[in-house]
């Protein structure tokens, strides 16, 4: 995707004022017409894409902008678990939040909920762990203190929490 469209696009920036006490509602969206398959449906990659757009929404809320990746300084994904529930179709629109499920000097683990924006349900999740790198030494590197303040007050709200069923899932035929 053209570097250009991720410039472009505006998310929420923490405030002082923002209810921590539930996962974060930065990113809606609606399924595009080039998002399903051949099943007449949102097809599985796409749902990986949208969840790294709800990803994006949370870089910029903490303070992850354009700049800061000029920097070098950015946060990889290192791996992700994603569990499908209900189909989406063209032109629905969706509704994503976020909590966080860990967090130290280098690492961040979130977890996303993909909801229907108009009945509510839940059509997929996902788990992920992130790492702050340097980009220019190519290795990890501590979060920013800007960065990583944020990050804490969310996590400090976030550790309250119920943790979602679907953390840590192990995938196996028993």
């Amino acid at each position: 995707m053209d570097n250009e469209i991720y410039l472009k696009r505006q998310y929420k920036h923490f405030s002082k004022e923002d209810n921590l006490n539930q996962p974060l509602a930065l990113y809606n969206a609606k399924v595009h017409p080039d998002w399903i398959d051949y099943n007449g449906h949102m097809s599985e990659s796409f749902y990986l894409y949208a969840f790294g757009d709800a990803s994006d929404a949370l870089f910029q809320y903490i303070g992850i902008d354009h700049n800061y990746r000029m920097a070098g300084q950015s946060f990889y994904t290192v791996e992700t678990h994603i569990n499908y529930y209900l189909e989406a179709s063209e032109g629905e629109p969706l509704k994503f939040v976020t909590q966080v499920l860990g967090l130290d000097s280098k690492r961040l683990h979130i977890f996303h909920q993909m909801f229907h924006g108009d009945t509510g349900d839940l059509l997929a999740t996902t788990e992920q762990m992130l790492i702050h790198v340097d980009m220019k030494k190519a290795k990890a590197s501590e979060i920013s203190h800007s960065v990583f303040e944020i990050l804490e007050k969310v996590w400090n709200s976030h550790q309250k929490l119920p943790l979602p069923k679907q953390k840590g899932r192990v995938m196996e035929i028993n």
